[in-house]
Parts: C-alpha cells; sequence; structure tokens
C-alpha cells in the first residue's frame, strides 16, 4: 500500500523536462513521521545543505589559490575539509530524499539559498581565506544546532543524529584545525584560543 502511495504522488509520466515532484514538497514515505514533520525537517536541511555547497566549494578555491610559507599543509588540509564536505554534503541531501523531499541541486539555486557570503575572484591571503572558512563554519554550526533541536522536538531521531553526529562534529573540528592556524590579533576578529 505504501508503496503504491508513493508512485501514485510521484506521478510517474516520461517526458523530457518533466517535473515528477516540486521542490518544497514531501511525499508519503513509510518512516513513522508525519508529513508536517518531515516537511520541517527538509525546510531545515535544504538551507544547510546549500551553505554546506558553498563551504565546499570554497575549501576547493582555497586549495587551489593558496599561497605563502604554509602552502603545502594548507593546500592538503583544504582539500581533505573539502572532501569531507562532499560527504556530508551527500548525507544531507540522502536525508532529504529519504523524508520524502527534493535536495537543492544546481549552482543558482544553492547560491540564492546560502547565507554565506560570495569571495572575491581573486587570491586572498592566507589569514583571509581561513578567516572566510570560520565564518562559513559558524553560520552553518548555528543553523545545525537550530535545526538539530527542531528535529529533536518534533521527533525527528533520523535528522537529529545526522546533524549532531556528523554536520556539528566535522564542522567543529574543521574549526579547529583552522583555528591553528591564525596568528592571534587575526585582523576579522577571530583568534586563536589562548
Amino acid at each position: 500500500m505504501a508503496l503504491r502511495r508513493i508512485a501514485e504522488s510521484r506521478n510517474r509520466k516520461h517526458g523530457k523536462d518533466e517535473v515528477i515532484q516540486e521542490f518544497g514538497t514531501v511525499y508519503p514515505v513509510p518512516i513513522g513521521l508525519g508529513e508536517n514533520v518531515r516537511s520541517a525537517s527538509t525546510s531545515a536541511l535544504n538551507p544547510l545543505l546549500a551553505n554546506t555547497m558553498v563551504l565546499r566549494d570554497l575549501y576547493k578555491k582555497h586549495h587551489w589559490q593558496v599561497s605563502g610559507a604554509t602552502f603545502y599543509q594548507l593546500h592538503l588540509l583544504f582539500d581533505k575539509h573539502y572532501n569531507e564536505q562532499v560527504e556530508l554534503m551527500d548525507a544531507l541531501a540522502e536525508r532529504i530524499v529519504a523524508l520524502g523531499g527534493v535536495p537543492l541541486a544546481a549552482q543558482y539555486d544553492v547560491a540564492e539559498a546560502s547565507t554565506i557570503a560570495r569571495p572575491s575572484k581573486g587570491r586572498e591571503s592566507v589569514p583571509a581565506q581561513i578567516t572566510r572558512l570560520l565564518d562559513a563554519h559558524e553560520q552553518i554550526l548555528v543553523q545545525s544546532r537550530r535545526a538539530a533541536r527542531e528535529a529533536s522536538e518534533n521527533g525527528d531521531d533520523g535528522t537529529n543524529v545526522l546533524i549532531v553526529s556528523d554536520v556539528i562534529r566535522t564542522n567543529e573540528m574543521h574549526v579547529f584545525f583552522l583555528s591553528e592556524h591564525l596568528a592571534d590579533g587575526d585582523p576579522h576578529g577571530h583568534q586563536k584560543a589562548g
């Protein structure tokens, strides 16, 4: 019965450029969560996915453009963090689908939904790169904590666990590693803990 409802809700017509599910909707899935809970979770996860995708791209930009005395270490670190953000991005998108939703995927939709400031096209100094990454991580962490609390209050344990165990812990670890590269008195206000 549940499978029939899923198939019917997706309106399986096979044609070019035919949308089978509108963005912002959820289709019925038999996971024991009501439509209102699944809708609230996908509404919280999509902006988090957008910011994660932008952060991923910032890491690759900085990986390609880093320079200076710590080039090699940061080049490797930025690439490692990039790959870890890719894993988070995939987990977030798959959770949205598991809830019956539609994840953001196209660059222009991601750019529109993200709250992370667009970087310069040019090469930035290492302190500016790290500060930009720290700012993005902070936005994601604040957003993640809010989404995790909401998911927990709504009884969506799967979303809560994903956010707390994967998104928050990974981003906090990235902040720790990045912060260690900042000199005291960074002009952007981030300071290495003392």
